[in-house]
């Protein structure tokens, strides 16, 4: 085939006459090409390394510090208060030939050099405390403090401008709670949905655990705290994902939405070729440090940005105990699955990424290609949807040599998965509401087998053009990921764009090497077939529901100065209410990223508050005492909502206290009790972070759906929404068949009862 001769860069044959060397030009070149590539990565990580490394100040300062240290020499002052003076006496250099001149300034530039690195700490240890300063939050609108004010004319305008990372050393630790204000509040979390009896035994529950055991695994919990960067990421990573061993495939990943009136063309191969451009366009900015710093409350507070390093090239690979999210420096080509068969697909040519219009091209030779899947290959992606641990010895016995092995590592190493899909999805036909639900059903768990779950996120490109993704959730939370397919959508549809007949701009090279396919010998399929048969399980389980709501939006809700979140979070509870009759303990996720290495936390939206007024409202009392109650119920939301965020709420410490619990080997009846209780409503916002790529006043119907993920109860339902400019929510409810008691689609209808 062409593209193995051109993978060889030389040949030799032995002769009589001695060895025939014959050399491929043409793949030296693509070599040298490629090689510089690599090199002007690396060149321009150790630059990136030396920013981040002096930030807030720049490389350049150095220069101006030794200058301003010289000038005042050369004025006869020493601004050193004789520090050059010890400097040149300890660093003698007479007995070497050096002039009295050129010891001077040596012992400058060192004087300069110190003087510079600490006026850099001296700036980082102030920007870290303008960073750790979160009571900005808790302020009323015009009640704002001093403090406040001093704060905010003090804050980072006046720094230069940061890389992705600049933000990175400066941002504070997250803080352990102390424990008695942890179980007050998780006590106050609970008591709407506990009984007299119930509260007081679980009171006294927890006042033995801190009077005996929490003081304990609390000291230990200070002293990781103080050693590690946060006290909560990692257990949380390896404990709650990579040591779970049920199946990944709507448990844990989430999907991703198109635009919902708009399909930028209706050629799949074309929608391919933007799509996987403008990814890697990200990919590009991500690895250059050239996004600007996510930011909190559209002010100048920057996020962490860590869980962007393993957005691409990443691999969750299974273990018989744990899983490990593998991830590599770089790839130059993704993986796509067509009609059962893995082809490898390079998007760099001779240190060159290839063009939409080159992608598409090579995206329709794969759809193009008739050849069938070999045995076993068709649905080999189901390993990756059923049980972790039959996964894990599949990969052990039949891929860990040989050509099972290469092709794995094709997939696993890989900038990411792309499934062209052979359906058609998205709000049309004649039952364009019934066509939302099962376009989420196929972008949470497809065939089954059809998508790659163990990637850190895989594109789905349907046969109409419509596109989407499914997100590994291990090394990322949904913000992370929801920034990339914002920037995704909108520079495919206003960057690159489309000609009039629906394909990618530009010109083909057409000596492009084919797409190769990945090669399998599947000596059994048994355990392919048992893990497709979990999975198909899982999947026919799941109920989807996916509406917009329009009526209003956040424009008319902040009229009333009433926060958008909250009048949501509240809504929710009154639909729970009427829909089973009663309350139950709500998740809602928050983010921590205001701290280093922060992810999420808890927010326990059924409160007292809201309780009081769903009861109030359902029982007809007067207008003005069920507003009142409104109001308190969403002030009381916003509260817990901010203190979620500035590392004060329940969740994460008490998961921490039971895994040092776990690791001294003492069991805690309070923590087991607490941490075993079932989340019945698991709630998730997905915020808008990049508004400005979408001009939403000339181009209405660019409107994003946003996500959603599965139930996390069995007798639950799982709800995310996003909030699309002024006058449109969009919502995703999940729940699961086998309960009867939950209908995806009547929640959905009682939810605009608010």
């Amino acid at each position: 085939m062409a593209e193995a001769h051109q993978a060889v860069a030389f040949q030799f044959t032995i002769t009589p006459e001695g060895i025939d060397l014959q050399l491929s030009y043409q793949a030296l070149n693509q070599i040298y090409l490629s090689g510089v590539r690599s090199w002007k990565k690396r060149v321009s990580r150790m630059r990136n390394r030396v920013i981040k490394g002096v930030y807030p100040a720049s490389p350049s300062s150095w220069l101006f510090v030794v200058i301003a240290i010289l000038a005042t020499m050369y004025m006869r002052s020493d601004p050193s208060m004789g520090l050059i003076t010890k400097i040149q006496i300890h660093k003698d250099l007479g007995e070497t030939g050096y002039l009295h001149s050129g010891q001077t300034m040596v012992s400058v530039l060192v004087f300069s050099t110190l003087l510079w690195l600490s006026l850099i700490l001296a700036l980082r240890f102030c920007l870290k405390l303008l960073l750790s300063y979160h009571q900005w939050m808790f302020e009323q609108h015009g009640r704002v403090s001093n403090v406040t004010k001093v704060w905010v004319v003090s804050r980072f305008s006046t720094f230069r401008k940061p890389l992705l990372y600049s933000y990175q050393t400066s941002l504070p630790h997250l803080p352990v709670p102390a424990i008695r204000d942890t179980l007050s509040r998780y006590l106050q979390s609970v008591r709407p949905l506990l009984t007299d009896p119930e509260f007081k035994r679980m009171t006294k529950l927890a006042n033995h655990f801190e009077a005996n055991l929490g003081n304990r695994l609390q000291r230990y919990l200070r002293l990781k705290a103080l050693w590690a960067t946060n006290y909560v990421s990692d257990w949380w990573e390896e404990y709650i994902y990579l040591r779970s061993r049920c199946p990944l495939m709507v448990n844990s990943n989430y999907y991703g939405m198109d635009f919902l009136y708009v399909t930028p063309t209706p050629v799949q191969a074309a929608r391919a070729g933007n799509t996987i451009t403008a990814l890697l366009l990200y990919r590009r900015k991500v690895n250059r440090e050239e996004l600007k710093p996510v930011r909190s409350h559209s002010t100048v507070i920057p996020l962490c940005a860590a869980q962007c390093e393993r957005m691409f090239n990443t691999t969750r690979t299974p273990g018989v105990e744990t899983d490990v999210l593998q991830h590599w420096q770089d790839s130059e080509f993704v993986v796509v699955y067509h009609k059962g068969r893995y082809f490898r697909l390079w998007v760099y040519r001779a240190g060159r990424l290839l063009s939409p219009r080159e992608i598409e091209h090579q995206m329709q030779r794969i759809l193009d290609d008739p050849s069938p899947p070999k045995p076993g290959e068709d649905k080999l992606g189901a390993l990756t949807a059923g049980d972790r641990i039959p996964w894990a010895q599949m990969r052990k016995q039949y891929f860990s040599s040989g050509i099972n092995k290469r092709s794995l590592d094709a997939i696993e190493r890989a900038a990411f998965f792309v499934t062209l899909d052979e359906e058609e999805q998205g709000m049309r036909g004649e039952d364009p509401a019934g066509n939302l639900d099962r376009y989420a059903k196929s972008l949470l768990h497809g065939k089954c087998y059809d998508r790659w779950f163990d990637k850190s996120f895989s594109i789905v490109i349907y046969k109409n053009g419509k596109s989407g993704l499914n997100a590994e959730h291990s090394w990322a939370d949904a913000p992370t990921v929801a920034h990339l397919w914002e920037y995704t959508l909108a520079t495919d549809a206003f960057q690159l764009g489309y000609t009039e007949d629906g394909h990618c701009k530009g010109e083909v090279d057409r000596s492009l090497p084919q797409p190769q396919r990945l090669v399998w010998d599947i000596p059994s399929e048994a355990q392919v077939c048992s893990s497709l048969a979990v999975a198909q399980a899982l999947a026919d389980d799941v109920d989807c529901h996916v509406f917009p709501f329009r009526d209003f939006g956040k424009g008319r809700i902040k009229k009333l100065r009433i926060s958008p979140d909250a009048y949501i979070q509240i809504g929710l509870q009154l639909a729970y209410y009427r829909d089973r009759g009663g309350f139950c303990l709500t998740y809602e996720a928050s983010m921590t990223r205001l701290f280093r290495e922060g992810r999420t936390e808890t927010v326990r939206s059924c409160s007292n508050e809201s309780t009081a007024f769903v009861k109030a409202l359902e029982d007809g009392e007067a207008e003005e005492q069920c507003r009142r109650l409104f109001r308190l119920a969403s002030e009381r939301h916003q509260n817990l909502y901010r203190m979620a965020m500035t590392g004060a709420g329940i969740d994460r410490h008490l998961f921490c206290l039971y895994v040092v619990s776990k690791y001294l080997g003492v069991e805690s009846p309070f923590l087991k009790e607490v941490l075993s209780e079932p989340w019945r409503l698991s709630t998730s916002q997905t915020p808008v972070q990049q508004m400005e790529l979408f001009d939403l006043k000339n181009h209405p119907d660019f409107i994003s759906l946003g996500g959603g993920f599965g139930p996390v109860a069995d007798d639950g339902y799982g709800v995310s929404y996003i909030i699309v400019g002024e006058d449109m929510i969009n919502f995703h409810v999940s729940s699961k068949y086998s309960c009867s008691d939950t209908v995806s689609r009547g929640f959905g209808g009682i939810l605009p009862c608010f």
